[in-house]
């Protein structure tokens, strides 16, 4: 009964938002933040990027992971600043590859994440150290050549003490990336400066760090929670609660349970729990799994110098093609490609698609949304889906 009430309790602040401060200021700045789950690059995707560059004939070294990905372009290349989670190390363009557990992707991947509108992407997970530091060099200094910005892991020290500000329509925007650590290939000690693991601690050192350095909003990337789980577990309840009262963290965004958690607002902070993934191809697909949300924030300044943040969604989905037996054809109707969608765009415009696919669609979008609104953000709150039209 003493752990029920306690939890009671908790839950009862993480629902509480606090009310409206200071009014948005006439004329003052703002600007828009796009924000994506997992990117996890399976054998399955990279036999897909091959597929389609022996179509477009693009790409590099017969991989091209455009069309995979383009389904999301509109959305993403539209945010002032796009934030994409790069969940693994990368390899040569050539490969070998490899995939669970111990992931090795094509770097060509990254040059798809920019030419679809990320602008910096979060490193730190359970899967930064998978081929250790000699991989994570690879990752960042391929990132570096795509121009994607990066944070979470480091090549050297010096690096390590360095903070990822970004120039955002005249606001200095960084953002931080934290993440709990691999049990099967924890960052060895000596080489512990690598990897931003998990901590409040460390969170308010690196924010600390960050407004000395000019930061004016405070963006945190959270590697937590529990895979295939719906709900935030109680260290991330009590994590988002520390964090929010805390720190002066602007908005928190997380991942790694690969399916979709609630946003809501704690302490007057966006917290969105889990995103879900952006791309990926399990290799038991659970239908939840596929489901996605890029989560919007628009920022305006207000009077006293702060912030007002209003938060909008929209729902995605990883497109699977059946499973054919050799010289099968595919059914009538049926997915042929891998594909990331728009779920709202395929809705509004179903192109011809057959009943049972609108069908797949709008289960997306309604499961998204309850899990979305889980925790009291429709509302209250006010978390709303976003118009492309606004």
């Amino acid at each position: 009964m003493a752990v029920l009430g306690a939890l009671a309790g908790l839950v009862a602040a993480c629902s509480s938002s606090e009310p409206a401060g200071a009014q948005v200021k006439p004329g003052g700045r703002s600007f828009t933040v796009a924000a994506a789950g997992d990117v996890l690059i399976h054998p399955e995707l990279v036999d897909q990027a091959a597929k389609d560059a022996k179509k477009t004939g693009e790409g590099q070294a017969g991989l091209d992971f455009g069309p995979l990905m383009a389904g999301v372009k509109p959305i993403i290349s539209k945010a002032d600043l796009a934030i994409c989670h790069m969940e693994t190390p990368v390899g040569t363009p050539k490969g070998p590859f490899e995939g669970y557990p111990e992931f090795l992707v094509p770097p060509q991947i990254l040059t798809t994440l920019k030419d679809v509108g990320y602008d910096t992407c979060s490193t730190a997970s359970n899967h930064t150290f998978d081929h250790g530091l000699k991989a994570v060099k690879r990752t960042l200094d391929a990132m570096d050549k795509a121009g994607l910005g990066h944070t979470g892991s480091a090549r050297t020290p010096k690096e390590a003490e360095q903070i990822n500000i970004r120039d955002v329509n005249g606001v200095k925007v960084a953002h931080l990336a934290f993440s709990w650590e691999s049990f099967v290939h924890p960052t060895p000690e000596k080489q512990s400066w690598a990897f931003n693991k998990l901590g409040i601690d460390a969170i308010k050192d690196a924010e600390a760090r960050a407004r000395k350095k000019g930061a004016e909003v405070v963006i945190l990337s959270v590697h937590w929670g529990n895979e295939h789980h719906n709900e935030p577990s109680l260290p991330q309840l009590r994590l988002a609660d520390r964090i929010t009262a805390e720190t002066g963290v602007d908005l928190v965004i997380g991942h790694h349970s690969h399916v979709v958690q609630p946003i809501q607002k704690v302490n007057g902070t966006w917290v969105a729990y889990s995103l879900g993934n952006d791309v990926a191809r399990h290799g038991v697909p659970t239908g939840l799994t596929e489901e996605g949300a890029i989560g919007w924030f628009e920022f305006r300044e207000t009077t006293d110098g702060g912030w007002d943040v209003s938060a909008r969604y929209r729902t995605t989905m990883v497109e699977i093609p059946p499973d054919l037996e050799a010289g099968e054809k595919l059914p009538e109707g049926a997915v042929e490609d891998h594909r990331v969608i728009d779920v709202q765009q395929a809705l509004d415009e179903p192109d011809g698609a057959s009943e049972d696919r609108l069908a797949r669609y709008r289960l997306a979008e309604a499961r998204t949304r309850g899990f979305l609104y889980n925790r009291g953000a429709p509302g209250g709150d006010g978390l709303e889906q976003l118009s492309l039209g606004k």
